[in-house]
């Protein structure tokens, strides 16, 4: 019995290893191992569903955290079969510009959207952050020019497409995308921003331009004193269109679109008919019908978007560590001295302007140089501070929420939320910031969490993922949210 033993105790080892190895991995792994969660994991309904943060609004919870991993379970994919730009729709000249920038095949929101809009259809492309929904939009827009160019007549300040955003860093960057592209086709890009709207009122740029990229307060003063023509616009598009859907937006917004003639479906013809809507953004508030029905009819509108819509990113590993308020600055300083060591970039996003300045400072002091973005600097100074960050000058950067939209930040590594947000389109788009197309492999996201409204928001995050549903209340519509909560609670009174 004495020989028989230890080789019994070696079979026993073997299989113990076997199980492990084929145990499936947590995709919420917790440091109370009761509550992982795994693939395909289901909870009775009589029961409940247990969460980890469950107690996080109890003091003793200080030091808890649980990891979101989406892809802890993913095997190799197999090779699927792609379609390339000629089998979308794309012209010889606009494929070989993509060819020299890189880009060999489209990803999946532009097979899917490139087609609709080159057809004329009014089309609203929604998709996870960084998948490439820029280009979605403007390779349609610069093979219909290419078209129509020849067959219209060339007029000063008479663009023949115009996209708007809501903020000038957006504008900017969608701007360079485009002129990137336009150099190559010997077309003409114009970004016009705000800042010196009365100098332009009163000394007129005088240029051809085909594609205008503009923010929405800019182009409505100089449309409506007749600077910038209208009557040739045949493509409109509105980019992040959840902000300027958004209550503070809407209104102005409508007031310019009024007068485009909007056409259910523009026929593709030389010269062109009517003028074609597309919105795009990662987000979209579910009452878009009625916000949109003021300037467009919405059954016009063709929805495109992918399954990771309005979901956890997969791909990026998302910790969330519940914290007192005052373990937080010590905390951050342990994870960027982290990243500066290994010469990782980071994103700080904090709620507060005043937040924003307190985490530079702090890091500052403590020997770590840190740039400062929010919505109180000169726009000079934003851009010129975000383009260090761009280019790799320097590797960490503390922002409000001025940063989390659009802006192209692919070599982002780390996105630490200082202040957990309390919106889920925020949470979205601040974790957009890094696993895009062209982003560093092994991009985390790390959230400190520590007030009541954060947890009960951690919460919800957590109870969808588990239901294995899509974020709840994604909507970016904040005024509109505030003022409900107003009214509810006036109402409780």
């Amino acid at each position: 019995m004495s020989k028989l033993r230890p080789i019994l105790n070696l079979s026993y080892c073997r299989y113990y290893s076997v199980k492990q190895a084929t145990k499936k991995l947590p995709i919420i792994s917790c440091k109370r191992p009761e509550f992982n969660h795994y693939e395909g994991q289901s909870y009775s309904k009589f029961e409940g569903i247990p969460l980890a943060s469950k107690g996080w609004l109890h003091n003793k919870s200080k030091g808890d955290y649980f990891v979101i991993y989406g892809n802890a379970n993913k095997k190799e994919e197999k090779q699927v079969y792609r379609k390339s730009f000629e089998e979308i729709g794309l012209t010889p000249s606009l494929i070989e510009v993509m060819s020299e920038q890189g880009f060999a095949l489209p990803t999946a929101i532009q097979t899917k959207a490139i087609p609709s809009i080159l057809k004329g259809t009014n089309t609203v492309v929604t998709a996870e952050t960084g998948c490439g929904k820029t280009l979605a939009y403007l390779l349609p827009i610069f093979q219909h020019i290419l078209e129509w160019k020849p067959s219209i007549k060339e007029e000063f300040n008479s663009p023949l497409a115009v996209v708007i955003t809501p903020s000038r860093e957006l504008a900017t960057q969608v701007g360079e995308v485009a002129q990137n592209i336009a150099q190559r086709l010997n077309l003409n890009v114009t970004t016009l921003v705000g800042g010196r709207t009365k100098q332009k009122m009163l000394n007129p740029p005088i240029e051809y331009c085909d594609v205008l990229v503009t923010t929405l307060g800019a182009y409505s003063k100089l449309v409506t004193t007749g600077i910038f023509k209208i009557n040739n616009v045949h493509h409109i598009v509105l980019d992040e269109a959840d902000t300027l859907l958004d209550d503070s937006f809407i209104d102005k917004l409508a007031n310019l679109l009024k007068k485009f003639p909007m056409h259910h479906k523009v026929q593709i013809q030389t010269p062109p008919v009517g003028c074609q809507l597309t919105l795009v953004s990662a987000t979209m508030p579910h009452e878009l019908p009625a916000a949109v029905s003021a300037f467009v009819d919405p059954l016009s509108l063709k929805t495109i978007t992918t399954s990771n819509l309005h979901r956890v990113l997969p791909h990026v590993p998302q910790k969330f560590l519940r914290l007192g308020k005052a373990q937080k600055p010590l905390e951050l300083l342990k994870h960027v001295q982290a990243d500066i060591n290994q010469n990782r970039a980071v994103m700080i996003f904090s709620n507060q302007t005043s937040t924003c300045d307190f985490v530079s400072m702090f890091l500052v002091e403590n020997n770590i140089e840190c740039l400062n973005i929010n919505g109180r600097m000169a726009v000079a100074l934003k851009m010129g501070k975000f383009e260090m960050y761009k280019s790799g000058k320097v590797n960490v950067i503390s922002c409000t929420d001025i940063a989390s939209r659009g802006l192209d930040t692919t070599r982002t590594h780390h996105i630490i939320n200082y202040d957990f947000p309390l919106y889920t389109a925020d949470y979205i788009h601040r974790c957009g910031r890094t696993g895009r197309i062209g982003s560093p492999d092994n991009c985390t996201v790390t959230n400190f969490v520590a007030w009541p409204r954060e947890i009960q928001q951690v919460q919800r995050i957590e109870l969808s993922v588990r239901e294995h549903s899509t974020l709840p209340s994604v909507n970016a519509n904040i005024r509109r949210i505030i003022e409900d909560r107003v009214v509810k609670m006036a109402g409780g009174v």
